[in-house]
């Protein structure tokens, strides 16, 4: 079976979300999924011809006096079978993090342990920070969408992120003590 890019698939997943826009999109990737799946700005509007060149989505053009004509996306029937089929096909894998951090850790037999322990303050108060804006996200979710239906979706990936990094949290600060 041919590997599939979830790219399509998560532009596919915003038009749902009220997103019509290529600069709408951006926002709520910015604000949202950049949490958990990148995508740059750079890949929307390909990703988005191509959509189109497959019959998922149609755009129709919106005047705007001054201003270069506004494109608005919306699902077809065809892009909307498609997703369903996607969100219910199985996960294939489980994805590799990739952590600067680990990495250089790894290889810390090369340096002090009081280098090594600056390393892990610095990425425990990233981590502290990133906690932070979740806790901030779950608020605002709660508080501007309380029981509408992506909401409940919405604090369930949340919760997937506070966990972990919780957990890495917790991993850091034990990793200083056993320097």
């Amino acid at each position: 079976m041919e590997k599939q890019s979830n790219t399509k698939f998560a532009i596919l997943g915003l038009l749902t979300t009220g997103c019509r826009t290529g600069y709408s999109m951006k926002q709520m990737m910015d604000d949202s999924l950049n949490h958990f799946w990148k995508i740059s700005y750079g890949q929307i509007y390909p990703t988005l011809k191509s959509l189109l060149d497959e019959g998922f989505i149609t755009v129709q053009k919106q005047s705007e006096a001054g201003k270069p004509d506004k494109k608005e996306y919306e699902l077809t029937q065809l892009g909307w079978d498609a997703l369903k089929k996607w969100m219910e096909t199985p996960v294939e894998e489980v994805a590799l993090e990739k952590n600067e951090l680990l990495l250089k850790l790894f290889f810390s037999h090369h340096q002090s342990d009081e280098a090594v322990k600056k390393q892990l303050e610095s990425y425990l108060s990233k981590l502290l920070d990133r906690f932070k804006t979740y806790e901030a996200i779950e608020e605002m979710i709660v508080q501007t969408y309380g029981d509408q239906g992506d909401a409940k979706f919405w604090l369930m990936t949340l919760d997937y992120g506070k966990r972990t990094t919780k957990a890495a949290i917790e991993w850091a600060k034990d990793a200083k003590i056993k320097l």
